[in-house]
């Protein structure tokens, strides 16, 4: 079918759907609400797109033996709650499709939960994030994905930095570096030189995080990103006050 046709097809697929709706029982019902539910969602209604995933979770909920249904019910519900800034109750929408999904070792379930531990750690549930971001990393590196792995161990790092709890973050930032540094992502491995540089500055040791911020602000300085300079030059001014070179500090600052 032709491109100009697209727009007339969806128009009629979604009238088909609503027709469709008092014929169908079961399975067929609770997916028609949920493709309902997708295409509403993809229009930015999201206020009705809810309702009716919704309506998709209490059906295939009420047939039982229906996860992978169920669980993609509950990952449209988290979508739909996110767009509508209902961060925490998205999350917790979220966790229940993740939760299903590895039951049924769905390849599904990692993505979401990646998703899932952004949203934690948006509605400032920083532990719960530590917690899903560090399945994410096992199963991540199982598959092969390294990448994905340094971003899960990164946010780790972030959590723990946000908690305070700043040897545990330096120690998350480094493993991601490694990974980082392996795959050649030279800017991520900057961001994590300048994260290392603060969780040292936290910690006092003024030397260490001289030299890691030193090295993340030539990565920026190079690769002309002025916003990441910034907080480079802010963790280097701070750790040449540490090590006693005030005016430099100051300077730099």
């Amino acid at each position: 079918m032709g491109d100009e046709d697209d727009t007339s097809d969806e128009i009629i697929t979604e009238e088909m759907l609503w027709e469709r709706i008092p014929q169908t029982t079961g399975v067929d019902r609770a997916n028609t609400y949920y493709e309902l539910s997708a295409r509403i969602y993809a229009r930015g209604q999201y206020d009705e797109a809810l309702a009716l995933a919704e309506t998709a979770r209490d059906i295939y909920a009420e047939l039982g033996n229906t996860k992978d249904g169920l669980a993609q019910a509950y990952s449209a519900i988290g979508y739909n709650l996110n767009q509508l800034k209902r961060i925490n109750e998205a999350a917790n929408a979220m966790s229940k499709a993740v939760e299903l999904l590895r039951e049924t070792k769905s390849p599904m379930a990692i993505d979401l939960a990646c998703t899932l531990g952004e949203w934690w750690f948006g509605s400032k549930e920083f532990g719960k994030t530590i917690e899903c971001m560090r399945d994410c990393v096992q199963e991540h590196l199982v598959e092969g994905n390294d990448s994905g792995a340094a971003n899960d161990l990164y946010l780790i790092g972030c959590a723990h930095r946000e908690l305070a709890e700043h040897a545990q973050a330096l120690e998350a930032f480094q493993e991601a570096r490694t990974i980082f540094k392996s795959l050649k992502e030279v800017i991520n491995v900057a961001r994590c030189d300048q994260k290392i540089a603060h969780c040292l500055i936290e910690l006092n040791d003024g030397e260490a995080a001289l030299a890691a911020a030193q090295k993340s602000l030539d990565v920026f300085v190079t690769a002309h990103d002025h916003r990441r300079e910034t907080f480079s030059l802010l963790e280097l001014g701070k750790a040449q006050v540490l090590v006693g070179r005030i005016q430099e500090g100051l300077d730099t600052l």
